[in-house]
């Protein structure tokens, strides 16, 4: 133990220059594809031209972020493997937006996915979704820039509002000028960051528990952090099987079909046969990341077991950035601290931009302006929206599973996205104006389950609150769409 404290310590030269270099590496790319932009297309969509593979790498890292990143290790720290159950939802659900969501989206050329929405149904859909498709990200978004601050503050020492500035003025500098094709391209690079990392750390942890990998095993299986399925149907309980395959199904659609921030990856390729077996390609590349940090996390269950000794931080969700600060030595520090860091920098602000731009300036506050003011509006969103993410995650700090807490995020505007993009995609319904009150009733209605769950008045594990939106949203507007169709939508559906 004591060897183990001597190595680790503050941050050395090896560990700035990882560092250092990681980042100067992702403004090389801003500035290298920042050249080429010369209308809100090349923005946005890259001109579709990003090669297949570059859009999987950059999905998966999207996908992962530094949510994961910091969130995993602690939730199998703390819990278990049950997670993984979650990840057979998001693989069933990414083979129905390769499906159905995608061709649609290029059927009509879409820049922002909620274009569709307005071509389906009208205008007021389109603006409903939009508008959600901000809050969701907003929020969610702000969650995952509080897990990157903190855990950078916990390995450096910094106060929280430190990183929060830093963060937001290097994402905003970096999206700013480079626009969809540097966050790409970056992405790509960020995926390899994250497995080399992961990799290293487990490497060192097996290394320093006594009896190795084998021992890890015993000791983790007999204090039940290798759980892995839950089978048994029990509507109270959300960690069974059933309820994560559900919720991660739900979920995947929204993440993956409706929200712009993901979907704008698989709308940089060229032809809608590449962006689907780019999304199907996703599920293969993005299961070994999230095996590897729950690995990450029950092996540091094992090390401190063994390791009593070794302070623990003061909160749990800590727990592998304060790993990383007291224990890990020299250079290994860097590198952990550098995937954090460029998880943080693939940040939502162009996928956010897109849709204001798209879905609100263009077609409300400024028709038909040249492509050049588009492109200095879409900048300027750019910073907007960075400076409200910034306030969001300093309103995070007391969240105690932040994990759980995004995906709790979801589920209360994700299920009325989704019930209205399947609406138009699986039915004829002109419903527009009746999307909006199904909309809000369900997330009213969903809203008011998870506080009834959270006070323990009612037994419901919250996963299964995606799917009771989704089915209220649909059936809503299905039921009173054809009394109430909007008048743009009879005639542009």
């Amino acid at each position: 133990m004591n060897s183990i404290a001597a190595q680790a310590g503050t941050l050395g030269g090896l560990d700035w220059g990882i560092v250092g270099a990681a980042v100067a590496l992702l403004f090389v790319i801003s500035y290298s594809f920042g050249r080429e932009q010369k209308d809100t297309n090349d923005f946005f969509l890259g001109g579709r031209r990003v090669p297949a593979v570059v859009a999987c790498l950059s999905f998966v890292a999207t996908e992962i972020s530094a949510l994961t990143i910091v969130s995993i290790p602690h939730t199998a720290y703390g819990e278990n493997w049950r997670f993984l159950q979650f990840l057979v939802g998001l693989a069933l659900a990414r083979l129905v937006v390769a499906f159905l969501f995608i061709p649609a989206f290029y059927k009509y050329n879409c820049t922002s996915i909620y274009e569709f929405l307005r071509h389906r149904f009208g205008p007021a859909t389109q603006y409903a979704g939009s508008i959600y498709f901000f809050v969701t990200r907003l929020l969610a978004s702000g969650v995952r820039l509080y897990a990157t601050c903190m855990a950078v503050g916990v390995i450096m020492g910094w106060r929280l509002s430190a990183t929060i500035t830093l963060f937001t003025g290097v994402s905003i500098a970096f999206i700013a000028f480079g626009g969809i094709k540097a966050v790409v391209w970056a992405g790509a690079y960020e995926a390899f960051f994250f497995v080399v990392a992961g990799v290293v750390v487990v490497a060192y942890l097996i290394q320093h528990i006594n009896g190795g990998l084998a021992a890890a095993v015993h000791t983790a299986g007999e204090a039940g952090r290798l759980s892995t399925f839950h089978f048994k149907f029990d509507l109270k309980d959300a960690s069974t099987f059933w309820a994560w395959l559900a919720s991660g199904f739900f979920m995947g659609m929204v993440s993956f079909g409706t929200d712009q921030e993901m979907v704008q990856r698989l709308l940089t390729v060229e032809t809608r046969k590449s962006s689907q077996k780019t999304i199907i390609s996703t599920i293969v590349a993005v299961l070994p990341v999230y095996w590897l940090y729950l690995i990450v996390g029950t092996l540091l269950f094992v090390f401190y077991s063994q390791n009593s000794s070794l302070s623990l931080p003061k909160d749990l969700k800590e727990i592998f950035p304060h790993f990383a600060r007291t224990v890990l030595p020299r250079g290994l520090k860097g590198l952990v601290l550098g995937a954090i860091v460029m998880a943080s920098i693939d940040s939502p602000l162009s996928s956010l931009a897109s849709s204001f731009v798209s879905d609100i300036y263009r077609p409300l506050i400024r028709r038909g302006d040249c492509e050049r003011h588009y492109l200095l509006v879409s900048r300027i969103a750019v910073a907007g929206f960075g400076l409200v993410l910034a306030g969001i995650a300093f309103a995070c700090a007391p969240v105690e599973n932040i994990l759980w807490f995004a995906f709790q995020i979801l589920s209360l505007t994700g299920g009325p996205m989704l019930g209205v993009f399947l609406l138009g995609l699986l039915t004829r319904r002109r419903a527009n104006f009746a999307n909006i009150p199904a909309m809000l009733v369900s997330t009213g209605v969903c809203l008011v389950l998870l506080l009834l769950i959270k006070n323990k008045s009612i037994d419901l594990g919250w996963t299964w609150l995606i799917v009771i939106g989704t089915a209220i949203t649909f059936g809503l507007a299905y039921l009173w769409g054809p009394s109430t169709p909007g008048p743009k939508a009879e005639t542009e559906a």
